[in-house]
């Protein structure tokens, strides 16, 4: 496949980064340019590339010798691993050119940037060279006509307008609907705080509050205050009850109880309990809305719960059998059962028939060791919280163990530092 010496920078996003050999990298999350002096078009310093655990580093455009329409291929394998921060004299092209307000040179008429073309030079640099531009007409509903043309053709994209004026976040949401909640929120906490914002405030409650609870600590409060208080309390209540006990938890008192008392009662009300529970303990741990059916259900009924979309994989492995009333603290707990074993049993079979009876509990005030033992000890993924009167009072799964195990920030870090024999710094651009 031929590599190409024009790209257009929204085509990159996402793009699979392989190095020489063909291992994997990563993937392209966004690119890096310069600051043009004058309206010459800005050289692009390099890309942004997301490893597999949402870690953005920093890859120059020296090492990247081809550009393909489905990957991107580095001179060699070997990239520093220090987190990327970008600098004041750069630029992200995704993240702050695209949606730009600028002015067409020839006919004086307001446009919006929607896309922007790299080019190889002789020199074997690339820059930004082209811009896809699409005219604003001022109807509702109806879209100008998209051109492309050069660096030069249009006003509007110096630093300070580009950095200082309200930006639209079309392309960005474009870009951000076929990205999983973990990957967006990765790329929204390395953009500028005011382009943060703008997409904070474009996303709808429900995708908004995935991308939060994937967010470091420090950037989930610095959201929740820049929103309005009533839109505060509707990304809290569409997060799932865990979720936003956590993230009440560390606000004030008197922050907590406001935001508490604007959420609809049927939503605040898991969230409350859960926060009577210190944050390292099972009932703090757990979630209130695990898979409960009662003992006449029938196989075929379990197994759509699990196959809900929504629904996430450590909380479909177990589905938990309990006298009314289903939602928690429920009636009387029976037993759980394991999705391998639903897999396995007639569909018509009651769930009662396949109960397993004897695996162990946790308390809500199981320490943190405790609940980590239990999960070790039983190769689990999943366990049931029982109150002292044997009713469900939520599930903890394994992936809010591993949030409290690992160390504080580590949203932030990502992998380790660079070993010493990696490259430490920005290699000459």
């Amino acid at each position: 496949m031929v590599a190409a010496t024009r790209v257009f920078a929204a085509r990159m996003a996402g793009l699979p980064v392989f190095g020489p050999d063909g291992e994997s990298i990563g993937r392209v999350r966004d690119v890096v340019a310069g600051l043009s002096i004058g309206r010459r078009p800005p050289r692009v310093l390099g890309v942004v590339v997301e490893l597999p655990a949402h870690r953005g580093i920093f890859v120059p455009m020296l090492r990247v010798t081809r550009i393909e329409p489905n990957a991107v291929t580095l001179a060699t394998g070997s990239v520093n691993l220090r987190q990327f921060h970008q600098r004041p004299n750069e630029l992200l092209v995704l993240g702050q050119l695209l949606d730009a307000r600028v002015t067409i040179d020839a006919s004086g008429a307001p446009a919006v940037l929607v896309d922007v073309a790299m080019e190889q030079t002789r020199t074997r640099d690339w820059q930004l060279s082209k811009l896809a531009v699409r005219e604003r007409t001022g109807r509702l509903g109806r879209r100008g006509p998209t051109q492309v043309l050069d660096w030069d053709q249009v006003t509007g994209l110096e630093f300070a307008e580009v950095t200082g004026r309200p930006q639209g976040v079309q392309q960005l949401l474009a870009m951000f609907d076929t990205m999983r909640a973990v990957d967006v929120a990765s790329t929204l906490h390395d953009l500028p705080t005011k382009r943060r914002y703008e997409v904070a405030e474009a996303l709808d409650d429900e995708r908004l509050a995935d991308v939060v609870a994937e967010l470091p600590e420090d950037d989930q409060k610095d959201l929740l205050r820049h929103l309005d208080e009533d839109r505060a309390a509707d990304v809290l209540g569409a997060m799932s009850p865990d979720d936003a006990a956590d993230l009440l938890a560390e606000l004030s008192e008197v922050d907590k109880d406001r935001l508490l008392d604007l959420m609809a009662p049927e939503e605040s009300a898991p969230v409350k309990r859960l926060l009577e529970y210190s944050s390292d303990t099972a009932g703090g741990l757990m979630t209130p809305e695990p898979v409960v059916v009662a003992p006449d259900a029938t196989i075929a009924e379990a197994l759509a719960m699990v196959r809900n979309p929504d629904l996430p994989v450590a909380l479909s492995s177990l589905v938990f059998v309990c006298r009314p009333p289903s939602a928690t603290p429920t009636g009387r707990y029976l037993g759980c059962v394991h999705i391998q074993r639903l897999l396995r049993e007639p569909p018509s079979t009651l769930v009662a028939g396949a109960l397993d009876t004897d695996l162990a509990s946790l308390s809500p005030q199981d320490p943190l060791t405790e609940v980590t033992r239990y999960f070790a000890a039983y190769n689990l993924v999943c366990g049931p919280v029982l109150d002292d009167e044997e009713h469900l009072v939520g599930a903890v799964t394994v992936d809010d163990v591993l949030d409290h195990l690992l160390p504080e920030g580590w949203r932030e870090s990502g992998l380790p530092e660079a070993e010493p024999n990696q490259p430490t710094d920005r290699e000459a651009r």
